[in-house]
């Protein structure tokens, strides 16, 4: 059994929970700091960044974000949330949470182009995956460790480092499940290779 959490400050929780849901998942909707320790991975939903990174600071949630992260347990972090875990941001002096090594653009694909859908390959999980973009971001740039999973018209829109997982798109948003399903994968993974893990009863 693994738990995850989806962080409940604003964005699509429910539609994220329910893509979550396996038979050996549990999943709980994170409102307070201390929830993070009982979980396996987590979930940033997509909503409006910059109200996002006010409530994170607000509730008290930057450094057990951090902690949460440093710690090697996934994260999942979905437009809006892709933006949080960007080490660096445009025009910006500097990214928010900082956890992944790329940089973003935000409402990247412009006024006229607010909201779309589109079928993309992702790599290691379909090549027929149905994605919902709405004011999205794209990754404009990546380091070494990065792994580009998935680009639309030449623009990074999914990428993985270690154990973050990262896109520009609303996976929650379809019936696709396998996005969030590759990021289940990615949790018991983590569990299982964990050097020592505190059942919680």
């Amino acid at each position: 059994m693994v738990t995850i959490g989806v962080l409940a400050l604003q964005g699509a929780v429910q539609e994220h929970v329910k893509s979550l849901q396996a038979p050996d998942v549990e999943t709980v909707i994170v409102k307070r700091t201390d929830q993070l320790d009982a979980l396996d991975g987590l979930v940033f939903p997509g909503g409006e960044s910059t109200t996002m990174r006010r409530l994170v600071n607000k509730y008290g949630f930057y450094e057990p974000l951090r902690e949460f992260a440093a710690a090697g347990k996934p994260i999942l972090g979905t437009c809006a949330g892709l933006i949080l875990m960007a080490e660096r941001i445009a025009q910006e002096p500097q990214g928010h949470l900082q956890l992944m090594d790329i940089d973003v653009q935000r409402n990247a694909f412009g006024r006229q182009r607010e909201s779309f859908e589109t079928t993309l390959v992702v790599k290691d999980v379909a090549k027929d995956m149905e994605a919902v973009f709405i004011r999205a971001p794209l990754i404009s740039s990546t380091g070494d460790d990065v792994e580009v999973l998935s680009s639309f018209n030449g623009e990074i829109v999914a990428a993985r480092e270690n154990h973050l997982l990262a896109c520009s798109f609303h996976p929650e948003l379809t019936d696709d499940t396998r996005f969030h399903q590759y990021f289940v994968q990615m949790v018991r993974e983590s569990k299982e290779t964990a050097p020592e893990h505190t059942a919680v009863t």
